[in-house]
């Protein structure tokens, strides 16, 4: 199938609060709308790029497009945003294109990945795909003077993002049945013309730059992700002597034994030890001087949440987890039937993916406390990384 990206740009950005509109604001030498035009021109399953822009920006957006392949001749946008999105999905029309990803100039930072699964749901048979984050924050809704009304529950509630991809006679057919309307999204059109739309996995980084702040934040992510990249490797060891119980806990995964452990909190030694890596490679000291074992409210505390804690602090300063190595010393119980799930579960932790945690076992061939059965013990090593990515 053929796919076309149709760049929405005709707006004057008047909430930026500047002279200029804000699709022509440079981010690090590039403007807005350059950065979304290279990612749709150099994405490979695009074929054509259509802007919708303001009659008298012809001349700007040639000089903005220089150089990139795949730019149609532009189209003449509107008062509203729809009135732009159906001049270029008319525009589109007659070019033999089966697909479409309508897209805001205003969000430079959308990703091929991004891009890859708004086609793959459309290629899987949706009639539409719209990028979306779920909504995390507590929502209020005012009063009516300025004061905090009433909660509003966020259970199923999503923030739209774009691009939003659509089969194009179909989004054009609903565009026209709506013209006037002055629809603000596109999967709103295909809602009321009844075409499902399947929500995919957006992007924090893909938002959208309405707002002063929100281009103050875009010049600090570009600024951290153009950074020369920085490492910092960290090491960390917890011991927990053998008690009465059950099962153990070990990278945040139940193990089945014939003992438990002694311990304040869970006592998951793998969580512990990783967790005092990181905070050693952030130079912050120890898992006790963040979580005191005298203070009661750890009693039997899940060890998932020191690991957050530390990874939420590293995140704070720009850095993510770029591998973690964990070795678990013990005779038992044994690790290797653990160990894939115990890989998950802290990279779940950790913002990260398995193929970046690495967890293995050995004993102490009968020596030591481990040796003689009295505990067990972990071994970790943390690489923190800051700056760009691949």
């Amino acid at each position: 199938m053929r796919i076309a990206a149709l760049i929405v740009a005709a707006g004057r950005g008047a909430r930026m609060g500047v002279d200029e509109p804000k699709q022509y604001l440079r981010l690090g030498g590039s403007s807005l709308l350059r950065r979304a035009l290279e990612a749709f021109a150099a994405h490979p399953r695009v074929s054509g790029v259509q802007l919708a822009i303001r009659p008298g920006d012809e001349a700007r957006v040639r000089a903005e497009a220089e150089g990139l392949p795949k730019i149609l001749p532009f189209a003449a946008g509107g008062a509203e945003r729809q009135d732009s999105v159906l001049a270029g999905l008319e525009a589109l029309e007659p070019l033999g294109f089966d697909l479409v990803l309508i897209h805001d100039a205003a969000r430079p930072f959308v990703s091929e990945a991004l891009i890859t699964r708004v086609i793959g749901a459309l290629e899987a048979g949706e009639d539409g795909a719209l990028p979306a984050l779920p909504v995390a924050d507590a929502l209020w809704r005012e009063d009516g003077a300025g004061g905090c009304g009433e909660p509003v529950p966020r259970a199923g509630l999503w923030r739209a993002q774009t691009p939003q991809g659509f089969r194009l006679p179909a989004i054009l057919a609903a565009h026209r049945a709506a013209r006037g309307l002055g629809l603000l999204d596109d999967a709103e059109a295909a809602r009321r013309a009844g075409l499902a739309v399947r929500l995919v996995a957006g992007e924090e980084a893909n938002g959208k730059i309405t707002h002063p702040q929100d281009f103050a934040a875009a010049e600090a992510r570009l600024a951290q992700k153009e950074a020369p990249m920085e490492f910092r490797f960290g090491q960390g060891y917890d011991v927990h002597r053998f008690a009465s119980g059950d099962h153990v806990m070990l990278g945040g995964v139940r193990a089945p034994h014939d003992q438990g452990v002694e311990a304040h909190s869970d006592g998951d030694v793998v969580l512990h030890a990783l967790t005092d890596a990181i905070l050693g490679a952030l130079a912050l000291g120890d898992i006790g001087r963040h979580f005191p074992p005298s203070d009661p409210q750890w009693k039997g505390a899940s060890s998932d949440r020191f690991l957050a804690h530390a990874v939420e602090l590293a995140a704070r300063e720009g850095w993510r987890l770029n591998n973690a190595d964990v070795t678990v010393v013990c005779e038992r119980p044994k690790i290797a039937p653990h160990a894939a799930a115990m890989r998950a579960r802290i990279a779940e932790i950790c913002g990260s993916t398995p193929e970046r945690v690495s967890v293995k076992a050995t004993t102490n061939e009968g020596m030591g406390f481990a040796g003689r059965g009295e505990g067990l013990a972990a071994l970790a090593v943390a690489s923190l990384i800051r700056g760009a990515r691949s």
